[in-house]
């Protein structure tokens, strides 16, 4: 059966006893990951929801072997938006296509559908879905997949123009502390998303403007943990029109329960290895599956975290060649890993990280500390989240001033992993202790009368009840 068919519902299920929901993620790997972790959350609460997951006919060939639960169905609009793998080379093309091409095939899907469709949930950055959702009287949930603090920080942008801080030299303004926006810690202006100054500001309105289109939704969905971000989710809740609910971490922690297979595409078994090493002696390094660092600052990073004698499991997704003359016993270098499963294992002590949101939720439930290392987009107020509101990490790198890149030094970088992952330090036992707080807080938000799982029973009795009313 092809997977763009409509699956014929089973015998005993009428179609007005289903709610059959509506999963639009922006095509890309860290909005697609978070919106199918939701729906395997959502399919595990309630036999009675059938999920029709839309992605561009490329996605399809990515996603399509992954495991997922028998309630979600893949469907498919054309190849409408640039590849993929290539989106990199002009991300405000890639957006603008987003904005403007998938809206068209989408309605068009939407009329084939078998089930009457009693909800979307659409990703805010494929804002079109709300305008979709008005003219059919269909309610739409907007997934916001990144920290409700950055959510607030374009939220109230304009505070940011009130107070002289955009627009704004982050070469010389860099340091100025942004000390009034709803919920928020004070923030320095070289910690606010990357998209409000330098090279990336061409695509700032198109954020903003998915973010205005919000309160015009009929739900907002966070991927974060209540409590992680109380403070302004409490604001947001106050200042919205409509239910506002913390479903996370959205990430694949259900997946745990199911035995790992433990053979790599290629290199060594690296589940394997890992059970072979000291307790919290291994630094994870991941670093991001879009956007990375220059070729120069990488051969120092390579070199420095090899020269701090300090046992690492890396990924490297692209060229690895730069790995030849290391590894051996010290490290275990794949083109892939189950990071959350890696995250998890006991054997790891340290995660090397870009700050993407998902794998800092994925780090803040396995109750890992980090190093911090962020480049783009929301990376560097989530590092800040993590060095100076949560106080699981360091930095590895101080906020770029001036033009040009800061290059972090092999010496200064085997230095501080050395110190890192050091268990003798008092320094880091105190902050492995409140990494391990924040993991508890992640599982009792998930368990049985926590924040998350009330809140998934509440969204899908409220859709639920809409639909059949």
């Amino acid at each position: 059966m092809s997977l763009n068919q409509p699956e014929k519902l089973q015998a005993m299920e009428s179609p007005r006893s289903i709610c059959h929901v509506v999963a639009v993620p922006y095509p890309g790997r860290g909005h697609v990951n978070p919106m199918m972790n939701l729906c395997k959350l959502l399919c595990s609460k309630t036999p009675n929801i059938v999920i029709s997951f839309v992605v561009t006919e490329e996605w399809l060939g990515f996603i399509s072997s992954d495991d997922k639960p028998v309630n979600v169905r893949f469907r498919t609009i054309p190849n409408v938006i640039p590849s993929e793998l290539d989106r990199a080379n002009n991300f405000p093309a890639f957006i603008a296509a987003v904005l403007t091409k998938m809206e068209a095939p989408f309605e068009d899907l939407l009329d084939r559908l078998e089930l009457p469709v009693a909800a979307i949930i659409a990703d805010t950055y494929v804002a079109w879905t709300v305008r979709v959702g008005q003219r059919r009287n269909i309610p739409v949930a907007s997934l916001w997949t990144m920290s409700a603090s950055v959510f607030s920080i374009f939220d109230h942008f304009n505070l940011l123009v009130q107070n002289h801080h955009f627009p704004a030299d982050s070469s010389e303004q860099g340091n100025d502390r942004v000390d009034y926006i709803p919920g928020l810690t004070p923030i320095c202006l070289a910690d606010l998303p990357t998209i409000l100054y330098g090279s990336d500001r061409q695509v700032l309105h198109i954020a903003l403007d998915c973010v205005s289109s919000v309160p015009k939704a009929q739900y907002l969905l966070f991927t974060t943990v209540y409590e992680l971000e109380f403070q302004v989710i409490d604001v947001l809740k106050a200042n919205l029109p409509f239910p506002v609910y913390a479903i996370g971490p959205s990430i694949p922690y259900l997946d745990l329960k199911q035995p790992c297979s433990t053979t790599t595409l290629n290199g060594p078994d690296y589940l394997q290895w890992l059970d072979l090493q000291p307790r919290g002696s291994v630094l994870y390094v991941s670093l991001g599956s879009f956007l990375s660092v220059s070729a120069a600052q990488m051969d120092e990073i390579v070199a420095g975290v090899q020269d701090s004698g300090v046992r690492y499991l890396w990924v490297s997704r692209g060229d690895s060649s730069r790995f030849k003359d290391c590894c051996g016993s010290q490290g275990v270098v794949v083109p892939w890993c189950d990071q959350l499963r890696v995250l998890c294992h006991s054997s790891v002590g340290g995660f090397w990280t870009h700050c993407g949101f998902n794998s800092t939720l994925e780090a803040v439930y396995a109750g890992v500390p980090m190093l911090t290392f962020p480049i783009f987009m929301d990376q560097n107020p989530n590092s800040k989240q993590i060095v100076e509101d949560w106080k699981v990490g360091w930095r590895v790198k101080k906020n770029k001033v001036g033009e040009g890149e800061h290059l972090v030094s092999r010496e200064e970088i085997a230095e501080l992993v050395r110190r890192f992952l050091d268990f003798e330090s008092m320094e880091q036992m105190e902050m492995r202790q409140r990494a391990w707080k924040i993991g508890e807080t992640c599982q009792t938000a998930i368990a049985k009368g926590g924040s998350t799982d009330i809140n998934l029973d509440a969204f899908i009795k409220d859709i639920s009840e809409r639909h059949h009313h």
